[in-house]
């Protein structure tokens, strides 16, 4: 009868073991780590790579504009406009109007972002240059919490017209940071305009400078 040499079983041996070894794995659990790995390769295909846009302004009530007339805006030049506008929204309006747009003030340019019915601006804007904003206050009798601005609009004839643009914010304090956040961006488009030579310091614009230091304190 033949018997296997001790080399044989030793090789035999070794061979069972390391099996023994495989299957022993294939039943243990997988690490952690692993049973994750598949959702976070998800999470991250799914995640977008950029971040929504985000606006930082004010949201407000847009009231609408008017044409003014006139080249020297003073204190009190908004006030008959302000009242024709706030007539016609308190007459639209039943209760509280909600804030339809947000009102946000740049160094050089205004932006005015339309609101959907869930609040979130839009890709509709308005866009207004600062060096065309003639005056701005948030000083009203009729309604402390009223914003309001002359522009220069310029038509496609070259012309242009001085119109008086309105917004209700929701306190009269709302209303003060925007005259003051309008304010700071004028210095800065002025400052910025006599640097590179586009004007030269004159009467007019620092008439316009002074007014609108002083207009809201």
């Amino acid at each position: 009868m033949w018997q296997p040499t001790t080399e044989r079983l030793q090789h035999f041996q070794t061979m069972l073991k390391s099996k023994l070894n495989v299957l022993t794995l294939k039943k243990e659990p997988l690490p952690a780590v692993i049973f994750h790995e598949p959702e976070a390769i998800e999470l991250c295909t799914t995640t977008p790579l950029m971040k929504t846009r985000t606006h930082s302004g004010c949201k407000v009530t847009y009231l609408g504009k008017v044409p003014t007339t006139g080249m020297q805006f003073l204190s009190g030049c908004t006030e008959k406009p302000v009242i024709e506008l706030w007539k016609k929204h308190t007459l639209a309006r039943e209760d509280v109007f909600p804030a339809n747009t947000l009102l946000e003030i740049r160094p050089f340019q205004v932006w005015l972002h339309h609101l959907d019915h869930k609040g979130e601006a839009t890709v509709h804007m308005d866009t207004f240059q600062v060096a065309r904003i003639a005056y701005c206050t948030a000083d009203h009798h009729v309604s402390p919490n009223i914003f309001a601005w002359v522009y220069r609009e310029i038509n496609d004839d070259l012309s242009y017209q001085m119109d008086c643009h309105a917004v209700e914010c929701e306190s009269k304090l709302e209303a003060k940071k925007l005259a003051h956040a309008m304010m700071e961006a004028f210095r800065k488009t002025f400052h910025s305009m006599k640097s590179d030579g586009r004007i030269h310091r004159n009467s007019s614009s620092e008439e316009a400078s002074q007014e609108l230091e002083s207009d809201d304190g």
